[in-house]
């Protein structure tokens, strides 16, 4: 019989590389505005998508998929003169690293998991969705963030 070892400890690398997290920001990274959604990330990039949600949608431990986000907030590309921002405070927080960067049906549905293990946990979920999207140790990132109200 062969081992399955390997397979269940894919699976919980996978689990612990997406594990919600709590964060409490204390500085707001900045950014400055970009026209639409960046096409390719690559080593040097550091962009932030903001979406806003569907407030009904954004509090179901079942979220339906193409309601859940109504709309892009902002875009922007990081620049410590940045106008816009990643504000301080609580959120929950998951990210991802891998070899290339994840694609937006990848991290669309780590938000919806995000959410609902996050609802899970009894949180109170702003409606804003933050995704970063930067490179680190060899590494492309994406971060999510939820604030807790």
């Amino acid at each position: 019989m062969p081992d399955v070892n390997w397979y269940y400890n894919i699976i919980l690398m996978e689990l612990l590389l997406t594990q919600i997290r709590y964060l409490d920001l204390r500085q707001p990274l900045n950014y400055l505005e970009i026209e639409g959604y960046p096409s390719i990330i690559s080593e040097n990039d550091d962009f932030l998508l903001c979406y806003e949600l569907n407030p009904e949608q954004s509090r179901s431990i079942e979220p339906e998929r193409d309601k859940l986000i109504t709309g892009i907030v902002f875009a922007g590309k990081k620049e410590v003169s940045g106008t816009i921002l990643l504000p301080a405070g609580h959120y929950i927080f998951s990210q991802y690293r891998r070899d290339k960067p994840l694609n937006n049906d990848e991290w669309f549905d780590m938000a919806i998991e995000q959410q609902k293990d996050g609802l899970w946990e009894r949180n109170k979920l702003g409606n804003l969705l933050f995704i970063r999207f930067f490179y680190e140790d060899g590494m492309f990132v994406t971060q999510i963030f939820r604030t807790i109200e």
